[in-house]
């Protein structure tokens, strides 16, 4: 794909949510790393079924701390992988209230320490609530990206590495969250939604939807 079609894309993209937001219900960094890490194989609406009750008890690092690993279960045991989600969260939370004085770190070595912290839930806290360009690549953006022909990659450092090489600067704070919401909504695994797509002329996706590729014919 050419860059001049990239930028068409984000740029139809960003006139359709010029502001996008993260659907994880938060309102600090601190609940948002919390509600990050429970994300892990889960939906965003089962966390936030639970977020705002387990926030309202303990929303700081040393009152998460407080409740301990089963007191932490005990909120989140509707979701997935719970009580290893727990100890994560518990560990992590310590080491906020140890070594950070009980603030989520802004830098990607900090928080790639924490527990239950990997790349790419780095990537979400310093670009959601710090503002920074970086793009976590999840499930989602892996498929638009080699779909679409935006950014095709093997793995996930592959399409990471090659969007922040060819998404332009002016682009790149929200891309993480345009291609995640495309990804969700609109270019779906089993059946992308292709006649609905706003970006159906310049992706180079062979096999769209036959609905679409009537539309094209006409």
């Amino acid at each position: 794909m050419n860059a001049n079609k990239r930028r068409q894309i984000f740029a139809r993209l960003r006139a359709q949510m010029p502001e996008p937001r993260s659907e994880l219900v938060h309102r600090s960094a601190f609940e948002l790393l919390v509600a990050v890490i429970l994300s892990a194989q889960a939906t965003d609406k089962s966390v936030n079924l639970v977020t705002p009750r387990l926030f309202a008890a303990a929303g700081t690092p040393a009152a998460m701390a407080k409740l301990g690993e089963q007191g932490l279960a005990e909120h989140i045991k509707s979701i997935g992988l719970f009580r290893s989600k727990a100890k994560h969260i518990i560990a992590a939370c310590r080491l906020l209230v140890e070594r950070h004085a009980g603030e989520v770190p802004r830098d990607r070595e900090a928080l790639q320490a924490l527990p239950g912290v990997g790349r790419k839930t780095a990537n979400v806290i310093l670009n959601v609530a710090f503002g920074q360009p970086t793009i976590a690549v999840d499930t989602h953006i892996f498929r638009v990206a080699n779909r679409t022909g935006i950014a095709p990659g093997k793995n996930v450092d592959d399409v990471e590495a090659r969007l922040l090489k060819f998404v332009p600067e002016e682009f790149r704070r929200h891309a993480h969250h345009w291609l995640i919401l495309h990804g969700r909504y609109v270019c779906k695994a089993r059946k992308p939604e292709c006649p609905a797509c706003l970006i159906r002329d310049l992706c180079e996706y062979r096999d769209k939807t036959p609905d679409d590729a009537r539309r094209n014919a006409n």
